[in-house]
């Protein structure tokens, strides 16, 4: 099989990218790294497979030969990141997934989009099933990332009620592990940097709000079993972990896991930060067979191991 993987120098998309190789699979990763980076693919360089374009992924995708499965995973995911990158970040999500559609189309293979939980934004219904509308403020500055994805899944369905595409939306909750960026502004990369350089732990809010972190490595599991099901077309589905943390229990416990004390600075909250994220993950059971392995302690070690490595701190 030949796989597209855009974003494929992102978190997640590298993930991606070295699971469909491990698979024996051919991966043609696009990436126009303004998030991205190609250390991110040091592992995955040296195989022939792999072949790595560096393109805009808002674009007419620049691929050439057989294609059997698009994974559209080019988008900006933190809040640093899509303000800095607004109109990148709707242009992407937009006539980037249009562009990832006809290819898809073109060539007769499935296609799968990275959503988002914050397609629920600051939810009313909790846990959230993947039937719930969301409560988003669409002139927010969250939108942008928001109502892009909403877009997103927007487009695909209205094209799968049209004509012959074959594609599936994966929402995706809060995931953490090896190669999150440093200063992507995420919960768990700055609880990383700031305890290893012996800094507080900035807590926005009074840290109730929950988030449902889910290690990468479960996260795509359940992407690539979302992918491969025969009978999926049309489905959307939570990949997530339904374990809700505070975030201020998420900064206890690398606190503890990187040996230091747990001391908190306390910001102010960023606007629409939602207050409780937690998904229902019947769909992904039923359907999938899927669950989260990882418990979030064994996570945070394993995180913590590469981060000391890779990012040169002391052990």
């Amino acid at each position: 099989m030949r796989v597209v993987i855009t974003g494929g120098a992102g978190f997640v998309g590298s993930h991606l990218v070295e699971r469909y190789l491990r698979d024996g699979h051919e991966v043609v990763a696009i990436d126009n790294l303004c998030t991205g980076s190609l250390r991110n693919l040091d592992d995955a360089s040296e195989n022939p497979r792999l072949t790595f374009v560096r393109a805009d992924a808002a674009m007419p995708l620049p691929v050439r030969g057989q294609v059997d499965l698009v994974l559209h995973f080019s988008s900006p995911a933190s809040l640093v990141d899509y303000t800095r990158l607004a109109l990148e970040t709707l242009a992407v999500n937009s006539a980037g997934t249009g562009h990832a559609c006809d290819l898809a189309e073109r060539h007769g293979a499935r296609l799968l989009f990275a959503s988002t939980s914050e397609v629920y934004g600051d939810p009313h219904v909790h846990p959230q099933p993947e039937s719930y509308w969301g409560n988003v403020n669409p002139v927010g500055e969250r939108a942008c990332y928001d109502e892009a994805k909403r877009f997103g899944e927007a487009l695909i369905t209205t094209r799968l009620r049209k004509g012959p595409l074959d594609a599936r939306i994966v929402r995706i909750f809060n995931t953490y592990g090896p190669r999150m960026a440093e200063n992507d502004g995420r919960a768990v990369p700055n609880f990383f940097a700031q305890a290893l350089a012996g800094k507080p732990l900035t807590v926005y809010g009074d840290g109730n709000q929950t988030r449902s972190f889910t290690y990468v490595d479960d996260l795509v599991e359940g992407i690539v079993r979302l992918a491969a099901h025969p009978e999926a077309r049309g489905a959307i589905v939570n990949i997530g972990n339904p374990e809700e943390t505070t975030i201020a229990a998420a900064a206890a416990i690398i606190a503890e896991a990187a040996g230091v004390a747990f001391h908190v600075e306390h910001r102010p909250l960023p606007p629409d930060d939602p207050a409780r994220r937690k998904p229902d993950i019947a769909r992904a059971r039923a359907l999938l067979g899927w669950e989260p392995a990882t418990p979030l302690r064994e996570g945070i070690t394993r995180t913590l191991a590469w981060w000391r490595s890779a990012r040169g701190y002391s052990t």
